[in-house]
């Protein structure tokens, strides 16, 4: 069988944390996150993971690409742009260990990666792909002349038959105002085969609604297969014309969880390595589970490598 590809689009920045009076420097964001979670647990002779953004020239952007090839993730579709730089973000912790977030991003290379003299090669390219995936973070940091540009590209890859997957995850300051997000959400689903909601997300979005009521109006869309996600909780996959299954998630004793980051963004890679691979869609969801309770019980978004789970 030949080696199938997905393109992961998104934005990585520059992560400083401060605890107490140390200030540690890595790198972060939710697509990241859920490419390098996919390269550890697929063979890439069965599923290839390409990671799409745009970076700049300097020492921190170099050191994010030598970090996603020791990942085995893909980076001939990330482009080096000239007079840009990636977008930073500061998380403070208080003594009662909440933590505050700080960003600077609005001039981060990734906003401007359809915008290049490249941007349409890379357009032609992606559209031979297998799958390309995406958050509401891709969506958000792009300018509505950008977003049209990415909706195309959907489209023309779906007719070739690309599937889209997309994930929710709805940052509200990113966006103007809900009004614009419920809209450009609304388009997004109309070229999506598999969206992942989270369901807080979706409540904050739309409005609290019965789940059933969730899983309706993204079908009406014409999405195939929709994956709830509600943390702690059991997760749901309803796929077209298939009864709703229910995936109990794996429980853990307080204490145990350390930090909830990127628990969101591998549940889906995790889901993926095995929906992807030719996996049904209840081991899907256990190995997303899996994956997600793993993650937790380290600090930061992406756990040691010997951390991770084997097996599903």
């Amino acid at each position: 069988m030949p080696t199938r590809k997905i393109a992961i689009i998104g934005e990585c920045m520059i992560e400083l944390s401060q605890k107490g009076a140390e200030v540690s420097r890595g790198f972060g964001g939710d697509t990241l996150n859920t490419s390098v979670y996919i390269a550890r647990q697929v063979d890439a002779a069965n599923l290839e993971v390409h990671y799409v953004t745009a970076l700049g020239e300097d020492n921190f952007s170099q050191q994010m690409l030598d970090a996603w090839h020791d990942e085995n993730v893909r980076t001939d579709l990330t482009q080096r742009l000239e007079h840009r730089l990636p977008g930073l973000y500061y998380i403070e912790t208080d003594a009662s260990g909440e933590r505050t977030f700080y960003y600077w991003r609005n001039e981060a290379a990734a906003r401007f990666w359809l915008e290049s003299d490249q941007a349409q090669a890379i357009c032609a390219e992606l559209a031979q792909f297998d799958y390309l995936y995406l958050s509401g973070i891709s969506l958000a940091i792009l300018n509505p002349a950008s977003r049209e540009k990415l909706m195309a590209l959907l489209k023309q890859a779906r007719a070739k038959g690309c599937k889209v997957i997309f994930d929710n995850n709805y940052r509200p300051r990113l966006w103007a105002s809900k009004e614009e997000t419920q809209k450009v959400y609304q388009q997004m689903l109309n070229h999506t085969d598999i969206a992942f909601l989270t369901l807080d997300d979706e409540d904050l979005l739309w409005g609290e609604k019965p789940v059933e009521e969730v899983i309706a109006r993204t079908q009406a869309a014409g999405v195939q297969e929709v994956v709830i996600k509600r943390g702690a909780e059991s997760c749901l996959v309803a796929i077209q014309d298939e009864a709703v299954l229910e995936v109990p998630a794996v429980k853990l004793s307080k204490e145990k969880v350390i930090d909830t980051t990127a628990a969101g963004d591998s549940f889906s890679a995790g889901y993926l390595s095995v929906r992807l691979t030719g996996g049904n869609a209840e081991d899907a969801a256990k190995r997303g589970h899996l994956t997600a309770s793993t993650v937790i019980q380290y600090r930061g978004a992406i756990i040691p490598k010997s951390a991770m789970p084997h097996g599903g």
